[in-house]
């Protein structure tokens, strides 16, 4: 037993809102996930590290039920996700973003985080056309939600832009706050640095903390940017080939024997 991975008692499984226990996924003869549990302690940020082929995507592919686990549990306070498709993850209070942009790129801005709006309240089609009084209210409450976001994240000047106008660090803005739209209480990021520079990673990670706190979100993040993860997370969770090899505080899991070698290789 390796005491950086099993001494710290934090986080302890009543204070977690996600609860992963012994997920195993498999693709024909292929273990991409064997047997890999952890929690996720409410309102705190989780980074989950490894390398490349580690099972980091595959872990967030099953959060949002895009992959079927081969066996395992996965709770959102206390209550099962896996038996509900993935278009209910947004209602159970998850949202998400992509290391490929999911964003419609001849949308605006506002058009693209009102989408997001529209994916929470799941408003009716036929409704829309009546004009009902309904769905008048959720249009609202959806145009009022993306003004308010476009605000907070500094969007107003390029609130009308199609997004596939817009610079890659913008545009990874826009996806930010169209997750926010989702109004969720778990937020997965999936690779936010990639493509960044190191200015814009320096701003991402004053958001990541800055909108954990003022939203009151609790934070799920696989990165390969080390000083990102390591500088923002109050837990780690390390993978490797599919297994966890190290959780604990990001001092403890940066000295863990097989984290090294999993990133610089085996000692000759």
């Amino acid at each position: 037993m390796n005491p950086s991975q099993e001494s710290v008692s934090y986080p302890r499984r009543e204070e977690a809102l996600l609860q992963v226990r012994d997920v195993v996924v498999k693709f024909g003869g292929i273990v991409a996930l064997d047997r890999v549990s952890f929690d996720v302690p409410e309102q705190k940020i989780v980074g989950i590290i490894g390398p490349n082929g580690a099972g980091k995507t595959t872990m967030f592919n099953c959060l949002s039920r895009l992959y079927e686990p081969t066996a395992g549990v996965i709770e959102l306070d206390g209550r099962s996700i896996l038996d509900l498709p993935a278009h209910a993850m947004a209602a159970r209070g998850i949202g998400r973003t992509f290391q490929n942009l999911a964003l419609f790129p001849s949308a605006t801005v506002f058009e693209n985080i009102r989408i997001g709006c529209h994916t929470r309240e799941h408003s009716n089609l036929l409704a829309d056309v009546l004009g009902l009084r309904h769905s008048m209210r959720v249009n609202r409450a959806a145009t009022a939600t993306a003004h308010e976001l476009i605000a907070y994240l500094r969007l107003d000047d390029v609130a009308q832009r199609k997004v596939g106008e817009l610079p890659f660090g913008t545009q990874k803005r826009v996806e930010f706050a169209r997750a926010l739209a989702l109004k969720p209480r778990l937020l997965l990021l999936d690779e936010p640095a990639c493509g960044l520079n190191h200015e814009e990673v320096e701003g991402l990670a004053q958001l990541i903390r800055d909108t954990q706190r003022d939203f009151g979100l609790t934070v799920l993040l696989v990165e390969h940017h080390m000083g990102l993860v390591m500088g923002i997370s109050d837990w780690i969770v390390a993978l490797n080939f599919g297994r966890k090899i190290a959780a604990g505080t990001p001092s403890a899991v940066q000295e863990n024997p097989e984290v090294i070698a999993a990133y610089l290789g085996e000692p000759k």
